[in-house]
């Protein structure tokens, strides 16, 4: 008997209004590849399912204290407050399209569909094809990804034909600088970002603007090279860094030490993509 195919996934949020068009549910797959110093999604780094741990609603109860600490569900249950949670939650491709067309009508009526987001929504891409084909079944969806594009050209290429649109995320155009910042050499991203733009399928390249790291002129210019020439690109957005992605790290048991300067507003500047032609916006 064949065993269905199942993924970890830490959100399926509703209603999200900034993950494409119309009215969408936006999945969040667990795991990533890189370690972003600036990751805002820290609980979907780790690959397997964790406890979230919110000591504010702690109240010392001891319920928690002698059970093994793996029997992640038993400590969530002990916990009253709910200060201890589970994040990350297995899913077949049957049980997730049933959640997801549920609101069919919904995204039929806004121009909406789904996101899938991460982590790093290719680490489970056969799971991830499997889906978008499910949901591309009558009625369609309108399907979206957002990917760091740190994956195989074999697993990119098999997602991405699957998707209706695509946020490309890039982190630095300089190799050596995206191996400091991130743990990973770009070369597998800026591959697949090649064949993206000839594909000719629409996509949004997605910066995040982190001061002192990639906000210079030059990375902007670094940037724009790579996204120049004849390509599907709707549009180049700019994430400004927030301070809120700190609040997330306690919970995951890890301390928040970016190693730049949170304090400092990012240059935002559109000028160097302008001069190659290029749409760009500041989220």
């Amino acid at each position: 008997m064949d065993v269905p195919r199942t993924a970890l996934i830490f959100e399926v949020r509703e209603f999200c209004l900034h993950d494409g068009p119309g009215v969408r549910t936006t999945v969040f797959f667990k795991g990533c590849p890189l370690r972003c110093a600036w990751c805002h999604n820290p609980e979907g780094i780790t690959p397997q399912p964790e406890i979230l741990f919110k000591e504010r609603q702690c109240v010392r109860c001891g319920n928690c204290r002698n059970i093994p600490p793996d029997d992640l569900p038993a400590l969530a249950r002990a916990c009253p407050q709910r200060a201890k949670v589970v994040c990350g939650r297995r899913w077949t491709v049957s049980e997730l399209a049933h959640e997801l067309l549920a609101n069919a009508d919904v995204f039929a009526a806004s121009g909406g569909g789904v996101t899938f987001s991460g982590g790093e929504p290719l680490m489970q891409s056969d799971f991830l094809a499997e889906l978008a084909d499910r949901l591309h079944e009558k009625p369609p969806l309108h399907l979206a990804i957002e990917t760091s594009g740190y994956a195989s050209a074999t697993d990119y290429q098999a997602v991405v034909s699957r998707m209706d649109l695509v946020f490309q995320d890039l982190k630095h155009p300089d190799p050596v600088a995206h191996r400091r910042w991130t743990g990973r050499d770009p070369a597998p991203i800026h591959a697949n970002l090649r064949w993206l733009k000839t594909s000719g399928k629409p996509f949004v390249a997605r910066i995040p603007l982190i001061p002192g790291v990639n906000d210079s002129p030059g990375a902007k210019e670094g940037f724009a090279r790579l996204l120049e020439g004849s390509s599907g690109l709707l549009r180049v957005e700019l994430l400004p860094y927030h301070l809120t992605a700190a609040a997330k790290y306690p919970f995951v048991g890890r301390a928040y030490d970016p190693g730049f300067d949170a304090s400092r507003a990012p240059d935002a500047d559109l000028a160097p993509f302008r001069a190659y032609g290029l749409p760009a916006v500041v989220m």
